[in-house]
């Protein structure tokens, strides 16, 4: 073995190795699978609430806020940077926020201090005003072990996919993660990206799989 050829060797042990695994553990394990399904049918959003926004055909990152207390103030913000702000340039992402009804002004002044540069295009983060007999009603679709508290908010938030699937994580190579704490950074950089990032490759993934003749649903 020629003193040139050890030399190379050695050079791509000590850098060009580590490098190439840090790349493979970072992409995350969950990359390699679907994201799996928790719970089938979640409802959808109620005819009655006249929202301009509706679950089926879309991928939703969905919440509950009730009264918009000052802490949702911190968890919006952190939404905003963190996962908004990544994905909303897919036309089939948005995020659904049901709050009490009394809190339609107080939802309007937080959009406006999440748009504080007025360059986000927030067209796809939707709030939607309901009684809260109906919010209580849609949580319990999701049968989460995390309840609402007295306002009709939680800080857990949820992907819904396409089909109303509530999606999560739940298999034997990852810790069971249902919702979404969106209190914690860690939490929303390190398993949510990852998790949206892997729903929106596997609609990716379907649609190139799927024949011209039979287009995947949109």
């Amino acid at each position: 073995m020629g003193q040139k050829f050890k030399k190379n060797l050695v050079l791509f042990i000590l850098f060009v190795f580590p490098v190439l695994t840090y790349l493979f553990f970072a992409s995350g394990v969950n990359n390699f699978a679907r994201l799996p399904i928790i719970k089938e049918k979640v409802s959808e959003i109620d005819s009655s609430m006249e929202s301009p926004a509706q679950l089926k055909n879309k991928i939703t990152l969905l919440g509950y806020w009730g009264n918009l207390p000052q802490e949702m103030q911190v968890q919006a913000f952190n939404l905003n940077e963190i996962i908004y702000s990544r994905f909303n340039g897919f036309k089939d992402f948005q995020f659904v926020m049901f709050i009490d009804e009394s809190a339609i002004d107080e939802s309007e002044k937080l959009m406006q201090t999440l748009d504080n540069s007025g360059k986000t295009d927030f067209s796809h983060w939707h709030f939607i005003p309901a009684p809260m007999q109906q919010i209580n009603q849609h949580h319990h679709s999701l049968n989460t072990p995390y309840p609402l508290d007295d306002i009709g908010a939680t800080p857990f938030v949820y992907i819904i996919d396409k089909k109303l699937n509530l999606r999560g994580r739940d298999d034997k190579r990852t810790a069971k993660l249902i919702g979404y704490d969106a209190r914690s950074i860690v939490e929303l950089s390190d398993k949510m990206v990852d998790d949206v990032k892997v729903l929106l490759a596997e609609y990716r993934l379907a649609l190139k799989e799927k024949p011209l003749n039979n287009p995947v649903e949109k």
